[in-house]
């Protein structure tokens, strides 16, 4: 397999904010600690080394909890979460069916080397790579399908609530429709587990066995504890709002766009198979489309006794996050880091270091069959991420043994017409403004002209641009990246190793668009 690399701006996928974080430009400086380069991480240990050795084993004894019934668990890297010079670097993701789309494998991928990296720059520490499960996320359309072979598959239940709570005993018949053995492990992950937290953890840990990853529940009792002051301080008098919408204010003024906006109250109430959000009405707190109210006695003490009821949303998540783990960065997609800039202001204010945002791997794969047509069309790796306008476009002019630009006509029409207005003004000068229509009216017919020649060649090289668009669309599916469409079952079904492969071409800390071609 063969690694090809081009910038995140030549790819033309990526947001300006994004690529703005990502090159240091001045405007955004105050909105993050430090870029992720690795000679950056020293400073961002000593920040961490005062995490308290109590978390640590509480964080131990919910993880060793959580894999109980997992097979060959990573005991030695949860024991090591006990060690002051042991370290994390975190992904998130949501619980998507069959792991959803295939960025999901890249993202713990680049946890998963960084920590590799880390370990050979900094052999004095322990550096763990962590799948953070999203399990308190209610939003079960996001997560309820996947993608495979042009065809979507859903998952439908009634259930509701934190995802992560979910059965997903039914799951497993979606993998008989599929009727491919390569689907099996799925399969049984769905079938022998009863919530999809726990399906998550087995087929997460199946797949990227040997790694060293740790997988973690936050929705745990112990761990929600840990973070009790901070609940406390935010359901009762909120801090978080204000901090987020004044930085919010101040990315819109620099004219970058925002991703989240900030509650009064940014926690949901958690119970069962109940998650709403809490708001603050009249002279009580309520429970959104519940009949659920408290006074501010009341909520104080319910804060105080059960903790584990109260769920973060995406403003104070990753605060939760980086105060039950010893964590150095946070890997995330382009959106996920651009919302993370809104937040350094909440860190400050509960004295939490704030983590490096590290940009997850972004991969193209192209397999073997369309690297073979890439190859015969005579495309550059560049070409591939070209709009479909331009793609055909360069691509005819190219190919063409007739030359179809009128460029030399252009410039010898206005040379012609410069004369002719040179003429006019020594006769009349009120016929310039004629003349100079007359110009651009015989501009305009050579540009009909030669329009009607790149047709006409078009047609010609039909067969060609036709298998052009074909390959286009397998790799940009409906216009967008493979690696938000496609599921990793689309590769792993015909090339297990797969992720083993990825593990060992892509650098996390190289922050470009990766193309890997598969040999033919």
């Amino acid at each position: 397999m063969q690694l090809h690399q081009i910038d995140f701006a030549q790819a033309g996928v990526f947001s300006d904010t994004f690529v703005d974080y990502i090159s240091g430009k001045d405007a955004l400086k105050e909105f993050y600690h430090q870029l992720p380069h690795i000679e950056n991480f020293e400073q961002q240990i000593a920040l961490k080394k005062t995490f308290s050795a109590d978390t640590r084993q509480v964080l131990h004894e919910a993880l060793t909890q959580q894999y109980q019934q997992v097979p060959a668990p990573p005991q030695a890297q949860i024991d090591a979460l006990l060690d002051k010079n042991t370290f994390t670097v975190t992904t998130g993701h949501q619980l998507n069916l069959a792991t959803g789309p295939l960025y999901f494998v890249y993202k713990i991928a680049a946890a998963i080397n960084t920590a590799k990296a880390l370990k050979a720059k900094y052999p004095a520490y322990n550096f763990i790579p962590v799948y953070w499960m999203a399990s308190e996320d209610h939003d079960f359309a996001e997560i309820n399908h996947f993608n495979l072979f042009g065809k979507t598959y859903t998952w439908n239940t009634d259930q509701t609530g934190a995802v992560g709570r979910f059965n997903p005993e039914n799951v497993a018949q979606i993998f008989e429709q599929i009727n491919e053995p390569k689907t099996d492990l799925f399969a049984q992950a769905y079938a022998q587990h009863s919530s999809l937290s726990d399906a998550t953890r087995y087929l997460v840990h199946q797949l990227f066995a040997n790694t060293d990853l740790v997988i973690l529940d936050a929705d745990h009792t112990g761990l929600k504890k840990v973070f009790q002051p901070i609940i406390k301080e935010e359901v009762l008098t909120p801090a978080s709002f204000d901090i987020v919408r004044q930085t919010s204010e101040k990315l819109d003024q620099l004219n970058y766009k925002t991703q989240v906006t900030p509650r009064e109250i940014n926690f949901f109430y958690l119970e069962g198979n109940t998650r709403e959000r809490i708001v603050w009405e009249g002279e009580e707190f309520k429970v959104l489309n519940t009949d659920l109210s408290f006074s501010t006695a009341q909520m104080e003490a319910l804060i105080e006794q059960h903790p584990e009821r109260f769920s973060p949303n995406v403003i104070l998540r990753p605060l939760y996050q980086e105060c039950i783990l010893p964590n150095l960065s946070y890997i995330g997609g382009p959106s996920e880091l651009v919302y993370w800039l809104q937040l350094k202001g909440v860190f400050e204010h509960y004295q939490c270091p704030f983590p490096l945002l590290q940009p997850r791997n972004f991969v193209l794969f192209v397999d073997h069959i369309n690297h073979k047509k890439k190859e015969k069309l005579d495309l550059s790796i560049a070409d591939l991420f070209l709009d479909e306008v331009t793609l055909r476009k360069n691509f005819v002019l190219k190919n063409s043994e007739n030359e179809l630009k009128l460029d030399q006509e252009v410039e010898a029409l206005n040379k012609a017409f410069a004369s002719v207005v040179q003429k006019a003004l020594e006769v009349d000068k009120s016929l310039e403004g004629f003349i100079k229509s007359e110009q651009q009216k015989s501009l305009k017919s050579l540009g009909n002209i030669e329009k009607r020649l790149k047709k006409s060649e078009e047609r010609k090289l039909e067969t060609e641009i036709n298998q052009l668009l074909k390959l286009k669309e397998k790799l940009f599916p409906n216009g967008a990246p493979q690696e938000r469409k496609d599921n990793i079952l689309s590769i792993y079904v015909n090339n297990p190793a797969f992720i083993s492969q990825i593990l060992e071409k892509l650098n996390p800390l190289s922050f470009r668009m990766n193309v890997l071609l598969e040999s033919f």
